[in-house]
């Protein structure tokens, strides 16, 4: 840095911060517990917090999701739908409500006869969409084609035999569970059996993942499925982290 740039510093600091530091113009606003709960069985403690109108779902103080980054769980359902475009009475599950943002993506592709399956582990979650939540997405749960069932979406795939076009996995972190150890079975090969029996012919099953995993990549291909992969962003407009989402084609 030259000496004439080090002169001019403070007087730029002033003409960008006339009255003061950045921190005194936008005081920063902390994040406040709303809830806390506990994920059935031995998954820890989900918390709600909340910064004046940015949600955040913690699990054991780690963030899970936030409601200012939910591009990805849109192209979860976008993937997804687009491969059963054209599907007047398409039936979807969704494994996983977090925020709405999946569902919400869903309706909005989906013709008015469809109808939308969501299956919620956590009922603090349902709750907290119900109450706190449900205007960032638009009250996707108001929808007349969705029906909401508090239980594990592991159970009602290895209960159901062609009976979905669309299979939408939004749970826990991906393959690499964070909140139930119990969702790992839905990643196996067990589970990824069941899914391809749950899905009618030519089927799509889209799964969400925070990161890369090239063994459930083979997994999904040895279920009987053909695979894309699709690297897709946090923030909408190609921003923040990147995340994975595969859809899978029933063979």
């Amino acid at each position: 840095m030259t000496d004439r740039l080090k002169a001019l510093l403070p007087w730029l600091w002033r003409r960008v911060f006339p009255h003061g530091a950045l921190g005194e113009i936008y005081p920063v606003i902390p994040w406040t517990m709303t809830e806390t709960s506990q994920v059935p069985g031995e998954g820890g403690a989900i918390s709600l917090h909340r910064r004046g109108e940015e949600f955040s779902i913690r699990v054991d103080g780690r963030e899970l999701m936030n409601s200012r980054r939910h591009g990805s769980e849109e192209d979860l359902a976008h993937l997804a739908c687009k491969a059963i475009a054209g599907l007047p009475d398409s039936r979807i599950l969704i494994g996983g409500l977090g925020m709405g943002y999946t569902l919400a993506t869903a309706l909005k592709r989906l013709a008015p006869s469809a109808t939308v399956m969501v299956a919620e582990l956590v009922p603090a979650v349902i709750r907290w969409n119900q109450k706190f939540l449900g205007h960032l997405a638009g009250n996707p749960l108001d929808d007349q084609r969705v029906t909401i069932i508090q239980g594990d979406v592991a159970q009602i795939i290895a209960e159901s035999s062609q009976a979905f076009d669309a299979i939408l996995l939004d749970v826990d972190n991906g393959p690499d569970g964070l909140t139930h150890k119990e969702n790992d079975r839905l990643y196996q090969t067990g589970g990824l059996a069941a899914a391809h029996k749950a899905l009618k012919p030519g089927g799509a099953l889209a799964v969400w993942s925070a990161t890369k995993d090239s063994s459930f990549t083979k997994k999904l291909s040895s279920a009987g499925f053909a695979v894309t992969i699709n690297k897709v962003h946090a923030r909408a407009g190609n921003k923040g982290a990147r995340h994975i989402i595969w859809l899978a084609k029933k063979k």
